[in-house]
């Protein structure tokens, strides 16, 4: 998946996050509800300050924004668990029980 539409899909999930309509956030951010509806979908990226303006509204940061490794696909995150587990496996019994209780 491209860029665009992991930003859009990040800020979206934000957005629900918030509670925002699209309407709301877009008011509140100083742009048109057709422009974020565009940034949401990856048509288009939004600019440095629209990106500042949701980011505000959102109350949220940089990392927070960028934070779209889970739509990475599910072979790829599997391998990075896999890989954070051999790395840390004092921790293996703790995500053991994590996943066994989001599952169960």
């Amino acid at each position: 998946m491209d860029n665009r539409k992991l930003l859009g899909l990040r800020i979206k999930e934000l957005r629900k996050r918030a509670s925002l309509s699209q309407e709301v956030l877009a008011e509140k951010a100083g742009i048109e509800p057709t422009s974020l509806s565009n940034i949401e979908n990856g048509r288009n990226f939004p600019s440095f300050i629209t990106l500042e303006n949701i980011m505000r509204v959102l109350n949220v940061g940089y990392f927070d924004v960028f934070q779209f490794a889970q739509y990475a696909p599910a072979d790829d995150l599997i391998q990075e668990i896999t890989t954070i587990l051999k790395d840390n496996p004092e921790r293996v019994k703790d995500a053991y029980r994590i996943i066994k209780a989001l599952v169960d």
